[in-house]
């Protein structure tokens, strides 16, 4: 594999709290973020309030900051609303939307009345019914860009061809470097990274451990992570601490900042820090995540 030169990648931010803050505090988190230099929020589609919307209210609160859609699952709006979505929040924003495009998962999918189909013919598909619906609006120029979420070669390639880049979570420095191979020279590689600023191995590894116990027993992560080298014993017992280790990175200031290094120098083009918070509440003046690898810090 080519050796890949270390570089400053912009850095955003993605949090699953959202839904737990108040509107007023929603508000005031993505400003906090925005004035810290972070270039975007990124707003999960979970079972609190709809990205779509909230990416909107958001956008007219905020004045430099992106807003994207991280990710959008494609089973829930046809094709047709997702791109009249997009050029809404692109037109009101001067193209400050970003559309984040994914196929989420079986169980996620059949809990909300839908018939999960082969991931890749199914976002073909949809690709294909963007790329052909027709939209009245006024600017066209102001679109932001859209990416995939997607980890194996298969999925990769389709963003690669159809999409300005993809998006990956969970996953290692190798996998970001292999992710930017598959890709090419020109797509934007979004690397979500999971950051705690603990530093007693102990406490840090417990709360990785609370926060990921989801994703611990999904089959699709466990064949990526296979990949990287784990094997099913480190995917028992809340993840081996080699896991752990990978799928978050804790520690002090810098520990934290070799964390994202190793994925930059791997080619990721944006860092989504997805901070943990141990219970404290998300704002920098509790979250020392946030200050310590702000752009303005």
């Amino acid at each position: 594999m080519e050796e890949l030169t270390s570089h400053s990648a912009s850095r955003g931010i993605l949090t699953t709290e959202l839904d737990n803050l108040s509107g007023e505090d929603v508000v005031g988190f993505v400003r906090e973020i925005e004035s810290l230099g972070y270039d975007s929020c990124w707003i999960p589609e979970l079972f609190g309030r709809e990205p779509m919307a909230m990416a909107g209210y958001l956008l007219a609160k905020t004045e430099r900051i992106n807003v994207a859609s991280g990710i959008a699952n494609i089973y829930v709006r046809d094709a047709h609303s997702m791109v009249q979505a997009r050029h809404t929040l692109a037109e009101f924003s001067q193209g400050r939307f970003i559309l984040g495009l994914g196929v989420s998962n079986a169980g996620l999918i059949q809990s909300r009345g839908h018939r999960w189909q082969p991931p890749i013919a199914k976002m073909e598909s949809y690709l294909d019914a963007i790329s052909a619906a027709e939209v009245v609006s006024p600017s066209t120029k102001s679109l932001g860009p859209l990416y995939l979420a997607a980890h194996g070669p298969k999925m990769q390639a389709v963003a690669a061809s159809r999409a300005d880049g993809v998006l990956t979570y969970l996953m290692s420095p190798a996998h970001t470097q292999l992710t930017k191979t598959r890709a090419g020279p020109n797509a934007d590689i979004n690397v979500v990274c999971v950051l705690l600023a603990e530093t007693d191995p102990t406490k840090a590894r417990q709360t990785a451990r609370e926060a990921l116990a989801y994703y611990l027993g999904l089959d699709y992560y466990h064949r990526e992570w296979r990949k990287l080298g784990f094997s099913d014993r480190d995917f028992s017992d809340g993840g081996s601490d080699a896991l752990i280790d990978m799928l978050v990175g804790w520690g002090n200031k810098e520990s934290l900042q070799t964390h994202i290094e190793k994925h930059e120098a791997a080619g990721a083009t944006r860092i989504i820090i997805m901070p943990l918070t141990s219970g404290e509440s998300l704002f920098s003046r509790d979250n020392p995540v946030l200050e310590a690898l702000a752009p303005h810090a």
